[in-house]
Order: C-alpha cells, then structure tokens, then sequence
C-alpha cells in the first residue's frame, strides 16, 4: 500500500509504485505477499496520459532553483475519496547532485495493478536553467513489461510495470514526476480506505504535504498514528478537506522492550468503515463455507478424515494437516484477488493457494466434519498496533480459522507448516484478531499460553569420568518440531557433503568449541519431529573459584536477559513485553570422575514459577555419580506492568547470583595425576579415537589436528602434540602454531628446533610481547645469551608503551649471564618506566631471590606486589623462593602451599615446593611434587638449576 518514490539504487532506476500512500507494513490478507487495495471498473492495461484533476492543489515552484534547497525539493501527497474510489496523486521533484544519484534516476519505474485502476501519467519533465524539457512529447513514451516481482517469495501479484529511461538527464538537473492511480474495490461494499505516508523528522524536503478531500456528506475517519505538530479538517465548498504536517517532529524515544504498540507508526489512516463490527460484517461474505459436491475430491477427502477418528480435535487436526501439507502457499492477487479467495474446489484442484484460500477451504473442511469453526482476521507484524488503529480491511495482513473443540478455543493457520495434534492448541502470538461474522464484531484479544510441547528438546550427555580438565566425550540431541521441521527438511534436500555436515554442526554446536565427530537427522513423520544426533568432545569450562574447581551449568537461567530500563520519568508507564510463544527444554547429564566421590551441586536446583516473563521450571540432582539436570522454559511473549519491573530484575539477578555449578572436592587430584590414572584406566582412548575419527573424515584437517595438538600437550604426550603441530604449520604456518610447537619441542629437548620456531613466531608477529619473550628465552636457553640482549635493546630503543615488559625481559637475561648488578638496575629501570605495577613488583622479588641477593628487600617487594593486587599464587611462589633462600623453610613450605592452593598445577611451584619438603625431611612427599613437575617440564631440573635449587 505504498507511495514510494525512490531511488532503486542498483541498476540506475527509480521506482514509483503507487498503490496508495502507506508503507507496504500495511499489507491485505496477502499472508506475507504484495498488495493492493482496490479494483476499478475502467481499469486499463496501458498508463493514460492527462493533466492533473482539478481538485489537486499544485505545490508551490518558487524555490526549484535554489542551490540550497535540499536534494528532494517537493514530495506532494494528495488523494481523493468519492463514490467509492480513492484517487492517489504524488508530485515529487528531486536535484540530481551527483553521479551516484544520477544513476539512480537513470531509469523511471512506475507500478501498478490493471485489474484494479488506472496509473496516471501527469508530467514527466527535467527541470534545467528555469526551463522544463518534457519527457512525454513522445506519444507512449512509457514501455510496458509485467514482471512477478514476488514470484521467488511465492506471490502472484499481477502488477503492471511501466518503464522509461530518462534521456539527457545530467547533474544539477531536477527530475519532477507526477503522477496517480485511482482504485476501488467492490468487495469493500462502496466503502473506502487509504493511508499516507508521513516522512520521518530527520528528513530534508523543502515542500512535502498529506493533504485529502472528501464529499461534506461522506463519513470519513482519519487518524494518524504518530505524534504530529500540525492537522486540520476544513469544509471547502461541498468537501472537507484534510491536511497534516509533514515531515513528523521528533517522536518520543521508546525503550526496545516496550510493547509495539507504544511505537508510533509513520502514517494518516482514513477509513469510511463505521467500526471493527463494519469491518467484520463487510468481509464475512466472503469466507461462507459451502458443501462440497457428493464425490468430489474434497468430499473424498473429508470423508478419510472422518473415517480416520471420531474424535472432533484429532478431525480438526488431520483436517490442519491435509490443507498445509497438500496445498502449497502462493499468493493470488490476480481477478480481484486481494480481498476474495478461491473457491475451494479451486484451491484443492490446483493445490495452491494463499491464506485467504486455504482459510476458506480449511473452514468448508472443518464445517462439513461438523466442527465450529469460523474465520478471523489478523495481523503478523502489527496485531498490537489494532486497538489503536483505524477500523478498516487494510489494518490487516492475515487471515486463519477459530475452532472451537469442546470449551477451547484452537487457532489454525492453513499456511503454516507440520501441525500435528500435540500442536494444534498453541497460541500465536497475534495479540487481536478480527472474528467475520454476519452480525459483525469486535476485536476479540488472542491470550497465549505455554506451547504443549517444546519447539526445540536439547538433551546433552557429557562423560567427564576421564577427569576434569580434559576434552569430554559428548552425545548431543536436538529434536525440533512444528515448521521447524519442515525448514530443516527444505534445507536438509538442498544441501549435501561438507554443507550439510556445516548445517549440523550450527545447530548442534552453536559456538563452535566442540569437535564433531558423527552427525545424522531422524525423521519422524508421524510425530511431526526432526531429531538431530551427534557426537563428540567438548571442552570443559571448569574454573578455580574458593580453592575448588567449579563447573558453571547454569541452565536455561544464563539465555534469559531482562533489562527494563525505565529510569526516565516519560517510561515509567510502559510496561515490558517479552518474546514467544516458545517453548525450549534443555537436559542435561555429567557423568563425574570417580563416581562423583567428594563433588557436590550448590546453586538453585529450584526455580521461581517465573523469571523475567518467562515461565521456568527445573528439576536438578546429583546420584550416582550423575548431574541430572531438566530445565523448561515457556515464553507467552507476556507484558510485564511497569509496577513489576523492579521485581523482575531483582529475581533475575537472584537467580544469576545463585547460578547452578558442580563443584569438585578440594583435594581433587592435580592434572598429572588425573592425566596418569585416566591413561592407566584406558579412558583417554576414546578422546583419541573420537578426534582420529573426526579428522579422518574432515575436509579441513587443520583445526582438529590443532585441537588434537593441544589435547596433546596437556596430556603429556609431547611426541604426539609435536607430530600434530608438524601437519598444522605445513599446511597454516601461524605465529600462534609454531609458538606452541616451540614449547612442545623445548619439553622434548629438542631446543635448537624450538628456537628456529621461536624465530620464525617472531617473524610472523614481532608486535606480540609473548612471542618476543618467547623467543628472547630460547635464545638465552641456546647459549645465545649476546643475542638476545643486543634484540631487547634494540626493541627498547624503540620505545612506546612495552619499555618496561622490555626491561623486565632483559634484567631475566642479565641475571642468566650472572651480570647481577646490571640486572637489577634493569628491573629497578622497569618500574621507574611504570611505577605502581605490581607484576614488575613480583619480578623484582623473583630476581632478587633467584639472585640470591638483597632477599630482605624482596620480601618488601613481594609484599608490595601482593598490596598491589598481583596474582597471589605468582608472587606466593615468588616469595617462597626468598624465604627457601633464607633458609626459612617453614615460611616457605606455608607460601608455597598457599600458591598452590589458587594455581594447584603451577609447574614451578610444584618443583619448589618438592624441593622445600625434601629439605624438611619429608622426602616421599616431596618426591610426589617433583614427579609432577618432571612430568609437565622435563627440563625443570636444569632450570631451577641455575637458581641454586636442586633437590638435596
């Protein structure tokens, strides 16, 4: 329904369609297609050439030449309502200022629809140097093509396209086109109907008008459904005549949770409809079921269905599912079509048709298996917008069947897809709709209520009894139901190989953090279900929180957000709307590590019958070894007052402050242990089967090699990670892969190939304080002590913001080369380059005590580091290096532990702590600690080596 003249932007056209003058949101019974409103008795296929009617007011000229006027100097809305037939006339003049636009002008493209009223033609003209060059000298200077511009997105909508290029237009030129259609539609019983666009406040226009006429004697209604400055009715002689201002003001910021229809439409409705009642009793002529010739293929078809059950629901829903799953959507506004549908025999013969269509023929079907049953408008976009609109037949977009089985109330849309009869009494979120009945009536409000069943069923088996903290064998479901189903079969027919598997894998693996390992899709016809299945190994997200390892489930809480901002005082009224109807549910299973002795589940196994307007329940258990956890979430898109706000959040918030999580025993064993045990026991096996399995069927190898590479590493099998990393640079040589691969072969010995690695890191990315300080370790570590110094002041010299990471690197290498004195003054240079920093507090520490040297002072710094907010398991272990210095090793022993405590698998602490107890006397337990030590860092010995720390 819109009056849009505008620059197409591709292809150098501009587009008028002139079907009235609201914005195409306002659409007819077109089930998401194209529409137009009206038929006219002297309809033509050809546009007519004549001046413009005598009721027009022209728009004031004066200002075309002006250099400053804005690019769209004149946007004329005007139309007339009378006898029946809205008259639509714009008048729009715009300056071509550049060659961008010029091109868009380059071709004019007017629409409309034969079968409905004339297109117009009134002038086409360049306006060049106060002269006007006219464009219609030539007799029928428009090409007229048809062209089903909806046909992709199934609309049928029979408009007309005329085209003409505008010859010699160049830039600086006004390009003015005016021109109209007329439109009225029987169906509409004499009534009419019209809307007109308001431009938006930060539009440049310098004359723009909505002005309207009507006889004194018509009943017509006008509104507009934004803020406007200026309107007014005046009688002029035997009319009335409208006028609003145009471009709108400023319109009152909404908040984005508001309910739409605080939202202000940009539009000037105008209606001769009484009422909703006069709307309905207008248009329920045309959806009368009738009976169905005795054996005829309708008649055929309903008596299967009435054969098939006694049941009315269950005949309501095979009949739903014949219409949806028989006849395929195409929208009709061919012969009048936007307002009347197809007879049924029709529609079932051609097996197409649109809502009106296959409305009609749900409601024949139903009546003849004698279920109550009526037709009801509505629209998709806009339903909370109809209390406040116009009572017209243009305020909607839809129409469906009401059915009334028993007490209830079933809302069934022919258009949609895979109702089954678990489905059937799910509430679309439509707000109102318009019932059409003989004796007329009002908006009847739609009430929503929790699906029957959940649109999307995920269920997770995590098998985490390898141990925490490596990859986690999962088995991943995902059932989908209702036109879910039939989207994913569309897609699933059109998609093979490595698309299809890319498919899978983003409905399974949303995030991407899982190796995929098998995929495939059930489905089941009868249930109406598609039932997605993989496997494969996810990563943990267990996290160090209180000295134990926690893992966040969280549930269907975490997806739920709710702001409801509404501090500003113009806001405080307006209530917040929430999203649905939808129903997710989500189980989920963790299977512990050694049968789930010691772990626990804190959090709410429990929620509020609510959470931000979100119906929730769960149910949450830990037994035999087992996390079971069921969530359900049901949204009704429910409002919520604007007294309820702050209880809302609050809830919320509660509910996030008390998130659900397993937490592990805190003497959980460390990671060499558990890495020892689950390979003695035979549980990392299937991790490598899983990721031998999922590479090998892999098209791009190179992200699962890099996974299996990491897997690798943590598990200690460093040969297998080096192996890994090979394939990974061969293929993607990175900064980051050949940085790791370095640590990898410096764990194997091999330190002259982690240096060339290191190097050729640092190549790659020299802006990275990691991969230079990588590599300035292992030039130091191959004897290249020169080297490196002479790099880290080169790099100091350059100054900027890593002077003093810089610094603190080259006081490391001055300490390696036993240049104490020089390396201190380097460290001291490092925190005079950024004073306050508590890292470089812990380095100084580090160095002093790893010196041997002014270890009174590095306890001072130590202390500072720790005021300053340093990770304390760092500067602990820090601190305990002084302290073994000075030879007091209780103090040690009690920092030590301490670090350990926040960073239980901390390499160097481990050693230290080894070394500390086997100078206590207590050597079988420090032995324990520097097994694993040796086992992540075999070159551990020799590093702290250098320190003077050695076990005695």
């Amino acid at each position: 329904l819109s009056l849009l003249f505008a620059a197409a932007g591709r292809g150098g056209k501009v587009a008028l369609s002139l079907q009235g003058f609201a914005p195409m949101i306002l659409k007819m019974l077109v089930c998401g297609g194209a529409v137009v409103l009206s038929v006219s008795a002297h309809a033509g296929t050809k546009p007519l050439y004549q001046p413009a009617p005598p009721w027009v007011v022209a728009a004031p000229t004066t200002d075309l030449g002006t250099v400053t006027a804005p690019p769209l100097l004149i946007f004329d809305q005007q139309q007339r309502l009378a006898n029946g037939q809205v008259w639509n006339y714009v008048d729009r003049a715009t300056r071509v200022t550049s060659q961008q636009s010029l091109l868009q002008a380059g071709t004019i493209i007017l629409g409309w629809q034969p079968d409905e009223g004339d297109l117009i033609v009134h002038r086409i003209a360049i306006l060049r140097d106060g002269k006007e060059i006219d464009l219609l000298a030539d007799k029928d200077p428009l090409t007229i093509i048809r062209r089903e511009r909806g046909l992709e997105a199934l609309e049928l909508d029979g408009v007309l396209t005329a085209t003409m290029p505008v010859k010699g237009l160049q830039v600086g030129d006004i390009l003015r086109v005016t021109v109209s259609t007329t439109r009225s539609d029987p169906a509409l019983k004499g009534r009419v109907q019209s809307a007109a666009t308001l431009l938006a406040d930060q539009t440049e226009v310098g004359f723009a008008r909505i002005r309207a006429l009507w006889p004194a004697n018509t009943n017509v209604h006008w509104k507009a459904l934004a803020k406007v400055t200026g309107s007014k009715v005046v009688r002029v002689g035997d009319e009335q005549e409208l006028t609003v201002t145009t471009p709108l003001p400023k319109q009152p910021d909404m908040p984005g949770d508001a309910p739409a229809r605080f939202n202000p439409l940009p539009l000037v409705e105008l209606s001769t409809f009484a009422d909703w009642a006069d709307v309905s009793r207008t248009m329920a002529p045309l959806f009368v079921a009738s009976p169905f010739a005795p054996g005829s293929p309708l008649a055929v078809e309903v008596a299967r269905i009435a054969a098939a059950t006694t049941d009315p629901l269950t005949r309501t829903a095979l009949a739903l599912q014949s219409v949806q799953g028989n006849v395929r959507y195409l929208f009709n506004g061919l012969d009048h079509g936007n307002y009347v549908p197809q007879p049924p025999e029709k529609t079932w013969a051609i097996r197409s048709g649109d809502c009106k269509a296959k409305t009609l023929l749900l409601l024949s079907m139903l009546t003849a298996l004698s279920i109550a049953a009526e037709p009801v408008l509505a629209n998709t976009q806009l339903g909370d917008h109809l209390g406040q609109r116009l009572p017209s037949a243009g305020a909607f977009n839809h129409i469906l069947v009401a059915a009334t089985v028993g007490a209830r109330q079933y809302w069934l849309d022919g258009t949609g897809l895979g109702a089954r009869l678990a489905d059937i009494g799910n509430t679309p979120n439509l707000r109102f709709v318009l019932p059409l009945r003989v004796a007329g009536a009002d908006l009847l409000p739609v009430v929503n209520h929790p699906n029957a069943r959940p649109d999307f069923v995920a269920e997770v088996d995590r098998d985490m009894t390898a141990g925490i903290g490596l990859p986690t064998p999962v088995a991943f479901t995902l059932t989908l139901t209702g036109a879910f189903v039939e989207q994913l079969k569309a897609a699933d027919r059109q998609l093979s190989g490595d698309e299809r598997k890319a498919m899978i894998d983003k409905l399974i693996n949303g995030s991407g953090s899982a190796v995929i390992v098998s995929r495939r899709i059930d489905y089941d016809a009868a249930a109406g279900t598609a039932t997605i299945h993989a496997t494969g190994l996810a990563g943990g997200d267990w996290q160090r929180d209180d000295q134990r390892y926690q893992d966040q489930l969280g549930g269907i809480v975490t997806d739920l957000k709710f702001d409801g901002e509404r501090a500003r005082p113009d806001w405080r009224a307006i209530p917040v709307t929430t999203a649905g109807p939808a129903s997710h549910l989500l189980h989920a299973r963790v299977h512990l590590p050694d049968g789930g002795r010691g772990f626990a589940l804190e959090g709410d196994t429990s929620l509020p019958p609510t959470l931000a307007g979100i119906a929730v329940v769960r149910s949450a258990s830990l037994a035999g070894g087992v996390v079971d956890l069921v969530d359900r979430a049901d949204a009704t898109a429910a409002e919520i007052a604007p007294d309820q706000i702050a209880a809302t959040r609050a809830a919320l918030a509660k509910a996030n402050s008390h998130t659900l999580r397993i937490v592990a025993p805190r003497d959980y064993p460390r990671r060499w242990q558990v890495v020892r045990d689950a390979r003695a026991a035979g549980r990392l096996k299937p991790i490598e089967t899983a990721y031998a399995t999922a590479i090998a069927a892999a098209t791009e190898k190179e992200p699962l090699l890099l996974s299996r590479a990491r897997f690798r590493r943590i598990a200690f099998d460093y040969a297998g990670a080096a192996a890994d990393f090979d394939a990974v640079i061969a293929r993607q040589p990175t900064a980051d892969a050949f940085g790791e691969r370095a640590d990898v072969r410096l764990r194997l010995g091999r330190k002259a190939e982690a240096l060339a690695d290191t190097k050729a890191a640092y190549d790659l990315d020299r802006g990275s304080n990691t991969t230079l300080g990588q590599y300035l370790a292992l030039l130091a570590e191959n004897g290249r002590i020169p080297a490196a110094l002479a790099l880290v002041d080169e790099e100091i010299a350059g100054g900027g913001e890593r002077k003093s990471t810089l610094l603190a690197a080259k006081a490391d290498l001055l300490a390696r080369d036993h240049q104490t004195d020089a390396a201190l003054a380097a460290i001291d240079a490092a925190i005079a380059a950024k004073p306050g920093t508590a890292i470089r507090f812990n380095s100084r520490c580090w160095l002093k005590g790893t010196l041997g040297v002014q270890l009174d002072t590095a306890l001072k710094d130590c202390t500072k580091a720790l005021e300053l907010g340093a990770s304390t398991g760092m500067t602990l272990d820090s601190r305990a290096m002084v302290y073994l210095k000075l030879g007091r090793l209780d103090d040690a022993l009690a920092d030590i532990d301490a670090a350990l405590l926040e960073r239980p698998d901390q390499t160097g602490s481990l050693f230290l702590r080894g070394v500390i107890k086997a100078r206590l006397g207590r050597r079988a337990e420090g032995l324990d600690d520097l097994t694993g030590a040796r086992t992540d860092s075999p070159l551990i010995d020799e590093e702290y080596a250098r320190y003077g720390v050695r076990p005695s």
